[in-house]
């Protein structure tokens, strides 16, 4: 069966940064073609994406992941009918958010057992992370005020509890759908990913460093005071080329999602705008680790976006023996070189060439990669290019 299969093949530049860091603060790494590379893990480059989306999208198509899910349905609850006080609209959130997804929602014991007649009451909380819709808290709310003269007698009725599990299996938002949903307590209402994210790897041997730092007192008592640092400490980075690659599923997307909710839209639109924001964010975030400290607000070198119909290609291989810069040239350029011929050799010989579309975007830097020909100037800067190897006299 033909399928739909989108991989996004991203190099790109960091100078010295610590993007991902592991418990001790230090840069992740990993060992790959025996040498250690920089890696920024899957997890942190899909949080860059989703919050990506918040400029991307409507918020009424996405989600929200959290443990605080009573107080944020309770919200909802209490704009529905403003008579229901925040105690009694906790209780009916929880006891909604309980029986959609079978996980248990309870005042935590670090905010619950004050003794203190006058501590302030602590909204129940999930033991996990919940990830649910806009519109299926929407749903629940509304199946809450439903049920608010007695939530517990309500949802005995088997088909008030089976409206629950429907309205949190439905209408999921673009990042539940791209990213999925692991509930441990309701694997029926589970969601399985459309989108994959690989950890990004450097293309070459890296070697974490250490950086001093000194902080100074703006304000000593008098003159004579010790003219020493007010603060020491060190930070760990690299600097990598990094290569980053991602899988998007658009039929497991387009399932997930559901058709069309608006008469005014094809039913098609709501796939369109989740693979063009997934597409965007993916591409254009960056991983917020350190940024205020290293300030390595960089873009992407080269882009390469491939549409298969049978199954996913990382080109990681590409890079299993480590680039090596020669005095004064970098990386980078390598890099491109390097995926430049190893693309044509893998589709050619796994014969997976002539079933895909192509699209190759890459600054003017590399765009001698491929013929050796200097494409006509452009304002953007950009050479774009439809065929297998990247050729700047390509007119595609």
């Amino acid at each position: 069966m033909t399928r739909t299969i989108i991989d996004l093949h991203v190099l790109q530049s960091v100078p010295p940064s610590n993007l991902n860091r592991d418990d001790t603060g230090t840069p992740k790494t990993a060992v790959y073609g025996g040498v250690r590379r920089a890696r920024v893990s899957s997890q942190a480059w899909k949080r860059a994406t989703r919050k990506s989306f918040h400029d991307l999208l409507d918020p009424s198509e996405l989600g929200v992941r959290t443990k605080r899910v009573a107080e944020l349905l309770s919200d909802r609850i209490r704009g529905l009918d403003a008579s229901i006080d925040e105690p009694t609209a906790w209780n009916l959130a929880a006891e909604t958010v309980q029986n959609a997804t079978g996980s248990k929602i309870e005042v935590p014991k670090r905010r619950g057992g004050a003794k203190d007649d006058d501590a302030p009451a602590a909204a129940p909380e999930a033991k996990y992370l919940m990830f649910l819709s806009a519109r299926q808290l929407d749903g629940l709310a509304e199946l809450a005020v439903d049920g608010r003269d007695d939530i517990t007698t309500f949802f005995k009725d088997k088909d008030n509890k089976a409206r629950a599990k429907q309205i949190a299996n439905a209408r999921h938002s673009v990042d539940i759908a791209l990213f999925g949903r692991m509930v441990a307590d309701g694997a029926d209402i589970n969601v399985d990913a459309a989108a994959q994210v690989a950890h990004a790897l450097s293309v070459h041997q890296v070697e974490n460093e250490s950086d001093y730092y000194t902080a100074v007192d703006d304000h000593k008592e008098r003159e004579d005071d010790d003219l020493g640092a007010g603060m020491i400490g060190t930070v760990e980075f690299n600097s990598a080329t990094l290569y980053r690659y991602a899988a998007l599923d658009v039929d497991q997307l387009r399932g997930n999602l559901g058709k069309g909710l608006r008469d005014d839209e094809p039913v098609t639109e709501p796939v369109r705008r989740a693979v063009e924001a997934f597409v965007q964010g993916f591409i254009t975030s960056m991983p917020t680790g350190k940024v205020n400290t290293f300030g390595n607000h960089t873009v992407p070198d080269a882009v390469v976006v491939k549409i298969r119909s049978a199954r996913p290609i990382s080109f990681a291989g590409a890079f299993e023996e480590p680039c090596k810069a020669d005095a004064g040239s970098g990386y980078l350029q390598q890099a491109a070189a390097r995926l430049a011929d190893y693309v044509p050799e893998i589709e050619q010989a796994y014969g997976c060439a002539r079933s895909l579309k192509m699209f190759t975007k890459v600054t003017r830097s590399l765009s001698t990669i491929g013929c050796g020909t200097t494409p006509p100037e452009r304002p953007d800067g950009v050479v774009v290019c439809r065929v297998a190897r990247w050729c700047s006299v390509c007119r595609g």
